[in-house]
């Protein structure tokens, strides 16, 4: 050992999360000293910490189990001095972001207002699929679209991108009609894209082995290529819209497309683009896919039939229902959009994105990864718990994910204290798709100032602790903040905040 490793050795301390006292200094990266500032029990396991950087700057706040080991420097300090050498320099003002445009293709409808009708009325878009591909599948039960986009889109263009691509040209060109920019005089080199996908064009490569084994090497299309990569939905959207700002894919998991609009609502503030076309899009109903999930015993297999097969918070919920389609907001600087007369719906407020760094298919079970992406959110829309309003829970209808979430906002909310609507019942999982499809949904919840009633509920989960909406939709009480969660394989965890105008 080095003079510098025992150095190191007798200057650095283990302990566990619990024995922490303020004035502790907690080596958490390289360089980075934190203080502890205050502690806080936060149930049996955990523990809040109130951290500041030793050098000075802004406060943090982090939870962290009990009996994790932590590594802190001997010698502690005095935490009424940390800070006071070294304020917390003054931020640039970061822009206001506002929602002027909406669309979406879903299993409910073949555009926004079809798909905002069906979430009303509580129906189910899940289907059987009759399919001679699907025959020999487990489970043949999926959301399948309201609108085949082969049947809208010129032949010539539909055959050059993958049925996922088709969606979202076609979503993004409604949400940009919606906001009323088709004939707006808007700078091109302002205006960007931001998609989220899992898969992207990967059915394709499925269908050009098919080719290729079948029919021979010639018989693969040349479009084939540019279909397969995930950036094509962007790609497409960038060029139909003329955007020549920027073009971006988020791929989360299914926190895919609530990711690619929290980007986006970064990028506007930040000041890099003044408008912000944003959301995600999946098509994977497939033999191959569908099967993988079923011997996952990740679906739902709709013992029933079709309807309520996806069952969100439900004491007998046993899977979800596969869906696709695509949902899209434009996103605009509030400045430029009231230059320009637009009509807002309401504000992007925030986000939050976190990692459970857990497990690659099993959430958190107590739901800290999602507790972190809620706080973070809210510090991002400088709101507090009490203004939230409504929240659009990721709820897949699966045992584990399910109970992870409700876990989440019981410890944030309290039980039973914020209107609840759970989308897959109605929609299924759109994966990549349903962050953007939920956006749209939440959206439209503050603007209408109606919660959709979760389809598929009929016996909630005992001692769940929220306050689903069943039945009909329910007036929200008050304007305020509405979440909406989105959480994917791996641990990822993206929530937005969005606000509505009159709060």
């Amino acid at each position: 050992m080095n003079a510098h490793a025992q150095h190191q050795s007798r200057t650095i301390h283990t302990c566990t999360g619990g024995e922490l006292v303020p004035g502790d200094v907690l080596l958490a990266g390289i360089g980075q000293r934190l203080v502890v500032m205050a502690t806080e029990p936060a149930g049996e396991e955990h523990i809040d910490l109130s951290l500041r950087p030793l050098d000075g700057g802004p406060g943090l706040r982090r939870r962290m189990r009990r009996f994790d080991s932590v590594d802190v420097l001997m010698e502690r300090v005095d935490p009424a001095q940390v800070g006071q050498t070294a304020p917390e320099p003054a931020r640039p003002r970061r822009r206001k972001v506002v929602v002027t445009g909406v669309g979406a293709i879903s299993p409910l409808g073949g555009d926004a207002a079809s798909t905002w009708e069906g979430l009303l009325a509580g129906v189910s878009g899940a289907r059987e699929l009759t399919g001679a591909e699907f025959a020999e599948l487990p489970v043949k039960v999926a959301a399948t679209a309201a609108l085949d986009p082969a049947d809208v889109l010129p032949r010539s263009q539909a055959r050059t991108m993958n049925r996922s691509t088709q969606f979202a040209v076609l979503t993004a060109r409604e949400a940009w009609s919606d906001a009323g920019l088709e004939s707006a005089a808007v700078e091109s080199e302002r205006v960007g894209v931001s998609v989220g996908t899992i898969i992207g064009g990967a059915p394709v490569m499925v269908d050009a082995h098919r080719s290729l084994t079948d029919k021979g090497a010639r018989r693969v299309s040349p479009h084939t290529t540019p279909m397969l990569v995930p950036n094509a939905s962007a790609a497409h959207i960038a060029i139909e819209l003329g955007a020549r700002g920027e073009a971006r894919t988020v791929v989360a998991a299914c926190a895919s497309g609530t990711e690619a609009i929290g980007l986006a609502v970064d990028r506007i503030r930040d000041g890099h683009v003044d408008v912000m076309v944003a959301g995600g899009t999946e098509a994977v109903i497939t033999p191959e896919i569908m099967a993988g999930f079923a011997n996952m015993r990740a679906l739902s297999p709709a013992a029933d039939g079709p309807e309520g097969a996806a069952r969100p918070f439900d004491r007998d919920r046993d899977g979800f229902v596969l869906g696709e389609g695509a949902g899209f907001l434009v996103l605009e600087d509030e400045e430029h959009a009231l230059a320009r007369g637009a009509r807002i719906y309401c504000e992007a407020a925030g986000w939050g994105v976190s990692a459970d760094a857990h497990h690659m298919t099993a959430p958190e079970p107590e739901g800290t990864g999602i507790i972190e992406a809620v706080r973070k959110a809210l510090d991002s829309a400088q709101a507090e718990a009490a203004d939230v309003v409504h929240i659009n829970a990721h709820a897949t209808a699966t045992p584990v994910g399910d109970a992870a979430e409700a876990a989440a906002v019981r410890s944030l909310f309290g039980p039973d204290a914020v209107p609840v609507t759970a989308p897959k019942g109605a929609l299924g999982h759109l994966q990549g798709g349903a962050g953007g499809v939920e956006a749209v949904a939440t959206v439209l919840t503050l603007h209408h100032g109606l919660i959709p009633p979760t389809a598929g509920l009929t016996e909630p989960e005992p001692d769940l602790g929220l306050d689903v909406v069943t039945g009909a939709p329910r007036a929200l009480e008050s304007p305020g903040v509405a979440l909406s969660n989105s959480f994917g394989f791996g641990g990822h965890n993206a929530v937005l905040a969005f606000r509505s105008r009159a709060a």
